[in-house]
């Protein structure tokens, strides 16, 4: 991880910058996840120990309205700086999985404010851009939730009605309309998120996912004010750490990455950008009359 902190050393050295791509990702080949030890009790052990990929033929169909202050990108502008920095992160993380199996992502930050929603779901809707790539959008952050808000749809039957057993995973789910995009929001309210983060079908469904979707990608507390993160990238296969340029200080990045032992953490997404830094990239290869 050299790479990555002497490249956030500097990031954290400059002025305060503004914009919402993210600037730069850096990304290494993911070590081996050491996985914690998962409650295996609680209501929902007896549950269905896979998904059946039929389900996914009846699920409800949701048309594609993000709400106004979603920033959600819009990748059918091929010239668009920002939908392009996505499309970059997406090539790389799908050549890694021609590497090896990597189909789960975490997406966290070491604190609130960093980006981490904005990245997980643009990464997402990048990812779903590919017509063969069948993709799911997690709303993992129980204590905060607010994937269902950007794309205003109801927030439960979601995750945590799954795993309690209340709903089956097809209703817990929506399709976005003409997309290959799933959603799945957080669900109804609990009191204790990580105690429903830690039953053995939150860990049954991680492995499940990948004979669904080509990509899982969930979006989830901060690193440093829960463990909810923490725990989630044990089951993943992978995790990206995002951070703002000009605000996440060094010590807080270095904090992140030692909570996740360093074993899965795929790269680094650099938030906040000085926009004439990212449209100088594609300057040379878009004239103003295209």
């Amino acid at each position: 991880m050299s790479r990555v902190h002497d490249a956030l050393r500097r990031a954290e050295q400059g002025a305060l910058l503004n914009g919402e791509a993210p600037a730069e990702v850096r990304t290494e080949a993911p070590r081996t996840p050491e996985f914690l030890p998962v409650n295996r009790g609680g209501p929902a052990s007896s549950a269905r120990s896979t998904l059946d990929p039929a389900a996914l033929r009846d699920i409800e169909t949701v048309p594609f309205n993000p709400a106004p202050e979603s920033h959600l990108l819009d990748l059918n502008t091929s010239h668009e700086t920002p939908a392009e920095e996505f499309r970059t992160l997406r090539t790389r993380l799908n050549h890694l999985q021609t590497l090896q199996p990597l189909h789960t992502i975490v997406v966290t930050s070491p604190s609130p404010a960093e980006g981490k929603t904005f990245t997980s779901v643009n990464l997402a809707l990048a990812q779903a851009h590919l017509t063969e790539s069948s993709v799911l959008l997690g709303d993992f952050d129980l204590r905060r939730p607010i994937v269902h808000n950007l794309f205003q749809i109801d927030r439960s039957p979601g995750l945590s009605d799954y795993i309690t057993g209340e709903c089956s995973f097809a209703q817990s789910l929506r399709r976005v309309e003409e997309t290959n995009l799933y959603l799945l929001p957080a669900g109804t309210p609990v009191k204790n998120p990580l105690e429903l983060l830690n039953m053995r079908q939150a860990k049954q469904l991680f492995e499940d996912l990948p004979r669904l979707f080509n990509w899982a990608i969930f979006d989830t507390p901060p690193l440093l004010f829960s463990a909810d993160a923490n725990l989630l990238s044990t089951m993943a296969d992978g995790t990206i750490l995002v951070v703002k340029i000009g605000t996440t200080t060094f010590d807080n990045v270095t904090r992140a990455i030692q909570s996740l032992c360093e074993n899965n953490v795929l790269g680094i997404v650099a938030n906040g950008a000085r926009a004439s830094e990212l449209y100088s990239k594609y300057t040379y290869y878009y004239s103003k009359t295209e």
